[in-house]
């Protein structure tokens, strides 16, 4: 950090005006909240900046720069000014009953406590600090036009805020560190694919072969099972699609994150369904819509980590009766070929299924106060609720593993800390992993990426959706459990595009690794992925990415001479958007969906 500051103050030397001006409106602005309801003061070292909301309000309204910001127009180019305009109306929708329970879990006051750090005492008035920034977000919400940033400063109760610029400064090195960092791993990936696909052994004309992202021949029936698990006092409310197949069809389970549900698949159900696949999608109770909203401040309970495997284990349990004594059923399923999908926590569901143990060291590491204190990766806040698990308990009551699980892919989801490296390694079936280039949610870097190099598997497979967020893949579920309506820069711009590729590679995985169709082998590799990949939301897909690999990506990058911790104004203005993406998407699904 000492090393990172540095540079930056270097490059306010450099171009002092610009840069704190810069910083103080977008970064601080957005990402920490904390501009005063009239005025906003900052200073570093022996600069000294103030601006008015109402000029501000002024700008946002008319476009028209006048009175104090015209003081600092010779400073900064025009599309910034216009960026600048947009934050401070674009609107946010949100209930400000979602974003007060928010606020209230241990997530939201870890995350306030670090925004509202910036602010600085020098007024003689007492200040407000930590609840009047949670106050006036939930003011601020609550407006007819939403969440914006004009609404935020005009809700919060002080004249005079004077920012810690110095504060603000290192909060923008340490994201810019991540960002850069997971821009390189993303980067390497993408390379990696690249060569991946020049070297295969031959080249196939995928144009003569099945198009894959479209719809199967099967036709389908979806029936809804209400299963009581009584030992555990769960109500499974679970879909089944169903193909009109003669013979006993293999098995998918879907696992949806928290606060969605099974009908945020049903477009890869219905898919995989056309293709001959019984596809199970359980909606867990724990974590689903209904239960987050009508307890958000228990929201992720560390029962859920072991609870949600367990749904999955017994209603595969039950369907093996059904498979064998019920007549609508009687030898219909083949539950000797089963695969799961997840995404977020239910990726985390689906490797603890395929094997991968919950890892009580690496957790007691990661968890200690003085490292969540200092960590941008906000998926450890929940990986760390497991710590509450009974570790001995655990070990002797619970294994989560089904050996029926032939084959898994996780999207999204967290495994640096709940599994690390030794809980991965155990994991001895195929594996795909799934990240997202702009994840704020579980940063691809720290959730996937390096993780991927930790399983020992034969077959395992890397794919990052480049441009996609954590939301991308998350399909339109019922009126009543939507993901919140999420706004778009959150989910990203072509939410349909990743679904796409998630079917089109969910199918091949599946008919390879579950049902042993080699046919279908063809398709799992960079090759395939090259011939699919579209912009805007390109496709990257690797089989092998050696710790070593994404080390000497970083460091041949240091060793080139570009900058990794220093940037330019107009990416400290993207530094506020991706803060954005943070909290918002905080907001809206109570740290991980």
């Amino acid at each position: 950090m000492i090393s990172s500051f540095g540079n930056w103050a270097s490059t306010l030397r450099k171009n002092s005006l610009s840069l704190v001006l810069s910083m103080l409106l977008p970064t601080c602005g957005i990402s920490n909240s904390v501009l005063a309801a009239e005025r906003v003061h900052a200073s570093y070292s022996a600069l000294d900046l103030s601006i008015s909301v109402n000029t501000l309000d002024s700008y946002a309204t008319t476009g028209v720069i006048k009175d104090e910001l015209a003081v600092y127009q010779q400073y900064l180019p025009p599309q910034q000014l216009e960026e600048l305009r947009r934050i401070l109306s674009t609107p946010v929708k949100i209930s400000p009953i979602v974003v007060s329970q928010f606020l209230r879990t241990p997530q939201g006051e870890f995350l306030l406590r670090r925004l509202a750090a910036v602010i600085q005492n020098k007024s003689q008035q007492p200040q407000p600090g930590f609840d009047a920034l949670r106050s006036a977000l939930i003011l601020a919400s609550a407006e007819p036009g939403g969440l914006t940033l004009l609404n935020l400063l005009r809700k919060y109760p002080t004249k005079i805020i004077d920012v810690d610029l110095a504060h603000c400064l290192e909060i923008a090195a340490e994201l810019e560190k991540l960002v850069n960092e997971t821009s390189l791993a993303i980067a390497a990936v993408t390379k990696k694919s690249q060569i991946e696909a020049a070297i295969a052994p031959e080249s196939i004309n995928f144009a003569k072969l099945p198009d894959l992202r479209l719809p199967g021949t099967f036709k389908l029936q979806k029936q809804t099972l209400k299963l009581l698990d009584s030992t555990r006092n769960r109500l499974l409310l679970t879909d089944i699609y169903i193909p009109n197949v003669a013979t006993p069809a293999p098995v998918i389970v879907i696992s949806h994150g928290l606060g969605t549900d099974s009908s945020n698949f049903q477009y890869l159900a219905t898919h995989l369904a056309s293709y001959g696949f019984v596809v199970v999608v359980p909606t867990h109770p724990g974590s689903n819509t209904q239960q987050l909203n009508a307890k958000a401040s228990q929201v992720a309970e560390s029962n859920e980590f072991t609870d949600r495997p367990l749904d999955v284990k017994y209603i595969l349990d039950q369907l093996e009766k059904s498979n064998q004594f019920d007549p609508r059923w009687k030898g219909r399923l083949n539950l000797q070929q089963v695969g799961v999908f997840g995404q977020s926590l239910g990726g985390y569901t689906a490797l603890a299924l395929a094997g991968a143990k919950i890892n009580f060291e690496q957790l007691k590491q990661d968890c200690q106060p003085e490292a969540l204190q200092d960590t941008w990766n906000m998926s450890l806040l929940l990986q760390c609720r497991a710590l509450a698990l009974n570790s001995k308990k655990f070990a002797k009551e619970y294994n989560l593993r089904d050996g029926r699980v032939k084959a898994a892919i996780a999207v999204n989801p967290i495994t640096s800390s709940i599994f690390g490296k030794a809980g991965l390694s155990q994991v001895q079936i195929p594996i795909m992993l799934v990240g997202s280039s702009d994840d704020t949610v579980a940063p691809a870097l720290y959730e996937q990426i390096l993780p991927f190099s930790w399983f020992a598997t034969t077959h395992k497979y890397l794919v990052t959706l480049v441009g996609a967020t954590h939301f991308s893949t998350i399909g339109n579920g019922n009126s009543l459990n939507e993901p919140t309506g999420l706004h778009s820069q959150i989910i990203g711009d072509n939410p349909a595009q990743a679904r796409r590729y998630i079917n089109a590679l969910s199918l091949p995985f599946f008919q390879t690794h579950v049902v042993g169709k080699q046919q279908y082998a063809p398709y799992l590799n960079a090759t395939y992925a090259k011939a699919i990949s579209t912009h805007p939301l390109s496709l990257s897909f690797v089989q092998s990415l050696s710790m070593n690999e994404l080390a000497q990506a970083l460091d041949a990058n240091l060793k080139a001479g570009k900058p990794t911790k220093q940037s330019s104004p107009n990416s400290i203005v993207n530094f506020g958007f991706w803060m954005l993406d943070i909290g918002v998407a905080l907001l809206h699904v109570m740290i991980f969906l």
